[in-house]
């Protein structure tokens, strides 16, 4: 079982990027886009063909070209079963959720909000936060196992971000935001990335378009893909990919025993 999650900072201009050739070279069984920007009747997709046999599942923010998650995966129905959304109205109008519900397993897709932009953002997303864990344990005794994937937009540790003494203030690496990255863990939640490659330094996901910051690897780890501790076992790869472009992000990937 192969999942792959990408922010593409925009499906539109990603698919202008070369996004439909890196879903069907990756050959996932689930590819998870966030901030995709878009609803769906925006996007041409008979246009790309392997993207248009794929199902689909859209959750797309109610304000225009913001925020959003889509969820592809070659599989039909009844073996999947695809839900755009969380369920609470403040968060699902901003499309910040898509669940499939899967053979052994729920999957989650998430873009958790950037809390840089205002004070009164940065206490919308730790009330998210808040939230999103309460939900994700219930939705984890009724329905067995989760794989999380997406942008969490936090870096959680100093080794998740290429200057931690610098940006302790900064949004995503604030202290609160890692507390709540560690209370998250410590509620039953793998890291399947620093399981296996724990102490791997320079591994980022993101990159700010400023100062060449791609090319000087000066980036942040801000998208994971975790598992309910039900699952670590079956964990076999975790990746991340930088070598990939058309976003500011690059994708990641997680391979189970299932």
């Amino acid at each position: 079982m192969r999942i792959v999650s990408w922010n593409v900072n925009g499906i539109r201009a990603c698919l202008d990027k070369g996004l439909e050739k890196v879903v069907h070279e990756m050959d996932s069984d689930f590819f998870c886009l966030q901030e995709s920007k878009a609803m769906p009747e925006q996007v041409e997709l008979p246009n790309y063909p392997k993207l248009h046999a794929l199902q689909s599942t859209w959750a797309s923010a109610v304000k225009k070209g913001y925020s959003g998650t889509v969820t592809f995966t070659p599989h039909q129905k009844p073996t999947v079963e695809m839900r755009p959304s969380m369920g609470i109205e403040l968060y699902d109008q901003e499309g910040r959720t898509n669940v499939v519900f899967a053979k052994g397993f729920t999957l989650v897709n998430l873009y958790i909000p950037n809390g840089g932009a205002s004070d009164e953002r940065h206490q919308f997303k730790m009330r998210y936060l808040d939230e999103l864990l309460a939900w994700l344990k219930k939705l984890e005794q009724e329905r067995g196992p989760l794989v999380i994937c997406g942008d969490y937009n936090i870096a959680h540790t100093e080794i998740d971000i290429h200057d931690p003494k610098s940006n302790q203030d900064s949004s995503g690496f604030r202290p609160e935001e890692r507390a709540w990255m560690s209370k998250f863990l410590d509620n039953g939640f793998v890291d399947t990335f620093r399981l296996l490659h724990p102490g791997k330094i320079d591994q980022y996901s993101w990159w700010s378009f400023r100062q060449r910051s791609r090319e000087r690897n000066k980036g942040w780890r801000l998208d994971y893909i975790c598992v309910s501790r039900a699952l670590e076992d079956k964990i076999r790869s975790a990746s991340i990919h930088p070598d990939t472009k058309g976003s500011d992000h690059c994708p990641v990937s997680l391979e189970l025993a299932l």
